[in-house]
């Protein structure tokens, strides 16, 4: 059955839900994922995204996004004035990515003391997203629901690692996903939760051996 703001669209500065909102909740993922706000981002635009993201303000929404702002901010027009007084350089180029979904962004983000981050997404329109790449790694989530990126090493015991932690915190897992690029290498799991993860539970996965990374994506906050 359909939501209502399948129908009436999201709360947000238009023009478009896909190209406009979509785009801003694309670059608010990015900067959940790498934990703070970049100091320098490229943004590549593909497809739809390039050819007619300028005149729905799709390239102002995502550095708005990136800057922590949300789909309905009424600072988003002016998002790139916002980047300059705050510090934060970027770029915005086109790109031809290949089996990319028409209104497609990729998203590298660079700060002093974080590793530097690569996050590809596409908006399916009324301002929902899908996050189909992290760092080179298929992946498959839309951060909708309160939901869990670990970046781990692809070996025995870190899915029960994981699950054990969770457990000990009472919180439920809803789905689990993992991905990883090749047997041995490194893997991401996406976990979609009931509950808000508690910042105990979080660093209690962050000091599990083979572990390399925590994020986790509240619906309802920024950061």
């Amino acid at each position: 059955m359909g939501n209502i703001f399948d129908i009436l669209g999201p709360v947000m500065i238009g023009p478009s839900s896909s190209h406009t909102a979509g785009a801003a909740r694309i670059g608010l993922i990015a900067r959940q994922l790498f934990g703070r706000q970049p100091e320098k981002a490229t943004v590549y635009l593909h497809g739809s995204f390039a050819a007619t993201g300028k005149g729905h303000g799709t390239d102002k929404a995502l550095i708005a996004g990136l800057l922590g702002m949300l789909p309905d901010d009424m600072r988003i027009p002016v998002s790139f004035d916002v980047a300059k007084e705050e510090g934060m350089e970027f770029t915005i180029e086109n790109k031809d990515i290949k089996g990319a979904h028409p209104n497609t962004a990729q998203i590298v983000m660079e700060a002093e003391g974080v590793p530097t981050m690569k996050m590809q997404a596409h908006s399916i329109g009324g301002g929902r997203i899908k996050v189909c790449k992290l760092d080179g790694i298929d992946v498959n989530f839309s951060g909708e629901t309160c939901t869990l990126i670990i970046r781990n090493i692809d070996e025995p015991g870190r899915i029960m690692d994981v699950s054990a932690a969770l457990s000990k915190a009472e919180i439920n897992i809803a789905t689990m996903q993992v991905f990883r690029d090749k047997r041995g290498g490194c893997a991401v799991m996406v976990v979609e939760t009931d509950q808000v993860i508690p910042k105990e539970a979080i660093e209690d996965l962050e000091s599990k051996p083979g572990i390399i990374r925590v994020k986790f994506l509240d619906p309802n906050g920024v950061e």
